[in-house]
């Protein structure tokens, strides 16, 4: 079966004459693609099938990957995944995410700047509440860390230590992206960050990548900010882990339980 990417590159080649993309997703110009999609996925119905089974696959299939090979990405794919995530739609179309990406030296410098910090201050991941957190949340969270516990085992690794110095280190990925917001913006515009993450999580899913979002970097902004030289008018938001998979660790055959549909719907008609 043709996946999607394969698809756009037959009907560019058809309709152009000319190839404007490599099969594979190593040079898709993106760009257009709204309006490649909006102009032509009704006149294409293969196409259409093609995309929405791809989409149902990868938001099927994805998960969070806690252990990663260090084999670079190219930047081209980066990019690539990055132009299909802020397709993403926002209130007013004010697009308010600002993406650093961080790799190479400098990924490894703003890994160890974490760790250290972490271990100076001893700030863990959390549910990060308010008010004392209702039975229910704190039920799947629960659930969720005692589902974990027979792959730390088989790790041999403490899990405290194994998911916050792991969310410091990026798990290893060789590349970690920091979302970010103007402090202009309230925080009702954390849900516009929201839906471009999980625009990025699941394109990064179909390039063959895994990825992680990681938010307990923002205990340590003072810390990111100084290194990597953001402005203090931009709020660092999440981190996400970005790499290729290393499936030999016992962890990336974890995939986190989600509660009954019955649990989160209400139905008022």
């Amino acid at each position: 079966m043709l996946n999607l990417f394969q698809h756009l590159f037959q009907w560019v080649t058809i309709h152009h004459g000319k190839k404007d993309a490599y099969v594979g997703r190593e040079c898709l110009d993106t760009s257009n693609m709204d309006t490649l999609f909006l102009s032509r996925s009704s006149e294409n119905p293969i196409l259409r099938k093609e995309f929405i089974m791809d989409l149902l696959k990868a938001i099927n299939e994805r998960k969070s990957i806690r252990a990663f090979k260090s084999d670079p990405i190219p930047r081209e794919k980066i990019e690539e995944i990055l132009r299909l995530s802020i397709l993403a739609p926002s209130a007013i179309n004010l697009q308010p995410w600002e993406f650093i990406v961080v790799t190479g030296e400098e990924k490894e410098r703003l890994s160890r700047r974490l760790i250290k910090t972490y271990q100076e201050k001893r700030i863990s991941c959390s549910p990060d509440t308010v008010k004392p957190l209702p039975k229910t949340f704190g039920k799947r969270g629960a659930k969720t860390l005692e589902a974990m516990k027979p792959f730390f085992k088989e790790m041999e690794v403490d899990p405290d230590q194994f998911i916050n110095e792991g969310s410091c280190h990026f798990y290893g990925a060789p590349v970690a992206i920091l979302i970010c917001l103007d402090d202009s913006f309230s925080k009702a515009r954390l849900v516009d960050i929201g839906i471009t993450l999980g625009y990025f999580v699941l394109t990064a899913h179909d390039f063959g990548l895994g990825a992680c979002p990681i938010g307990l970097i923002t205990a340590y902004e003072d810390e990111i900010k100084d290194l990597l030289n953001i402005p203090e008018n931009k709020n660092v938001v999440i981190g996400v882990a970005l790499g290729y998979p290393d499936w030999e660790s016992p962890i990336n055959r974890f995939k986190s339980p989600r509660a009954k549909l019955d649990e989160l719907v209400r139905w008022v008609d």
